[in-house]
């Protein structure tokens, strides 16, 4: 019987790092060094930390694991998220504790496999404002990034992974990606509004 709670506590922590790897967010923090140097080990580490932090938190409510992965990502990764994924992941985080409490292994291993099924891999690339110069490349310049996601994994025969996952990117011209004077605000930060 012990061994059988291992291997459901190996489960969850594999389904906890599959959601955190598919995490657009997180993959954009890691891939740009936002943590620094080890950022891909902070990556690996964060999967630990979650698992412990749901062990030790059996209660959990949503905005409890919401504000846990949001002091996270700025702690570590000096991120803050604002993409409407922070609660999302949480809930699938806690969807798969509430699995692993009831010991359904095999509810439990289906998340896994579909969140790691819908894995999106994204890239950030910065972009230019209009009428940027050379000069303008000071310390007090701001950047823009456009997100890129695509569909890294493989379609289920049923093929609902494929619909509506990952988003394809908008095309992205000389007018579409400028920043509005009103969306400039005190201390050089620039509102980012997502796109309808």
């Amino acid at each position: 019987m012990a061994d059988a709670g291992e291997d459901s506590r190996a489960l969850f922590g594999a389904a906890v790092r599959a959601a955190l790897e598919a995490w657009p967010a997180l993959q954009i923090a890691v891939e740009n060094g936002f943590g620094g140097v080890h950022s891909q080990e902070k990556a690996e580490w964060l999967g630990g930390a979650v698992e412990e932090y749901f062990f030790r938190n059996a209660d959990l409510e949503l905005d409890e694991v919401e504000d846990f992965l949001g002091e996270l990502m700025m702690n570590e990764f000096d991120t803050v998220v604002e993409d409407g994924s922070l609660p999302q992941v949480s809930q699938q985080l806690q969807t798969m504790f509430h699995h692993f409490q009831r010991g359904d292994r095999a509810a439990l291993k289906e998340m896994a496999t579909l969140i790691t099924q819908r894995k999106c891999k994204v890239r950030a690339t910065a972009l230019t404002t209009a009428g940027e110069t050379d000069e303008d490349n000071d310390a007090n310049s701001m950047e823009q990034m456009e997100v890129a996601a695509t569909n890294d994994g493989a379609a289920t025969n049923d093929g609902a992974a494929a619909d509506g996952v990952c988003p394809q990117p908008e095309p992205s011209g000389p007018d579409s990606q400028t920043i509005k004077e009103e969306d400039i605000v005190e201390d050089g930060w620039t509102i980012v509004r997502r796109k309808k």
